[in-house]
């Protein structure tokens, strides 16, 4: 059985977990290691248990912790060459625990397999990843301003996909935002939209996916009411069904299986 929990979703901070078997990996390490620590202890886990962290890219809300991290741990860091040297140039240490990855090729952490694949993101490198073990598949897709080719391929029929859900157009579009970032987080370099996101559900659950946890929400510029209602009206326009949630900003979230039950926290 695989089994994912969201430590934190959104603009302020990203981190997630995925266990299999014996076989433990976050996702992103972009909140501080004190709030990290305690997520697994109350999940009851250590970070010595914490078998490698797997980085999208550079941008703080995704390696926030490492420079503490990388004081007291000796955790492998997984990335991108481009994403690798830009984290290693602001964190030191990491250049010690760092392992460096290329889109499409498949590498396996205890009995995980992980197949990482390019996003369309304003960070050098940027990836995303999808995970197998156990008969089971977890996606994730954020940060990025389009679905690639590669995401969508590396995705089909995943059992659960975390998928990005960042703003309404129209809230960003007449929000408080300078026209710079508008259009920076609207590009083809940006963040998915509710409408993006909307769509690409829809086509995932055609091909198989059972479970979808919306994330990396704008706090600004978005509701969680308002992702999912999106998300919720494209499926039921398709005639889809598919387990649909948001992932909470803050704190953790409910443990997820792959087979779509929701186990208690």
């Amino acid at each position: 059985m695989m089994t994912l929990h969201t430590l934190a979703s959104g603009s302020e901070g990203n981190c997630l977990l995925v266990r299999c078997g014996e076989t433990n990996l976050l996702v992103d390490a972009g909140i501080s290691l004190r709030r990290i620590t305690a997520a697994l202890g109350a999940l009851g886990l250590s970070m010595a248990e914490v078998d490698g962290i797997l980085l999208t890219h550079g941008h703080t809300d995704h390696i926030a912790a490492l420079g503490t991290l990388c004081k007291h741990h000796k955790t492998p860091l997984y990335a991108s060459a481009g994403a690798a040297a830009q984290i290693c140039d602001k964190f030191g240490a990491a250049q010690y625990q760092m392992r460096t990855v290329r889109a499409g090729e498949a590498f396996s952490i205890g009995g995980v397999s992980v197949t990482p694949f390019p996003t369309s993101h304003d960070a050098w490198g940027s990836l995303d990843y999808r995970l197998d073990g156990n008969g089971g598949s977890i996606g994730v897709l954020t940060d990025t301003g389009y679905v690639t080719d590669e995401a969508f391929d590396a995705l089909m029929g995943v059992d659960l996909l975390v998928l990005e859900s960042n703003h309404d157009i129209e809230w960003l579009r007449s929000g408080p935002y300078p026209y710079y970032l508008k259009e920076r987080i609207l590009g083809a370099y940006g963040h998915l939209s509710n409408d993006d996101a909307a769509r690409f559900a829809a086509e995932m659950a055609r091909q198989g996916t059972r479970e979808i946890v919306l994330a990396h929400l704008s706090r600004e510029n978005n509701t969680p009411e308002r992702a999912r209602s999106t998300v919720q009206r494209a499926l039921d326009a398709a005639g889809l069904t598919v387990r649909l949630s948001v992932a909470p900003r803050g704190e953790t979230s409910a443990c997820y299986e792959v087979e779509g039950r929701t186990c208690r926290k």
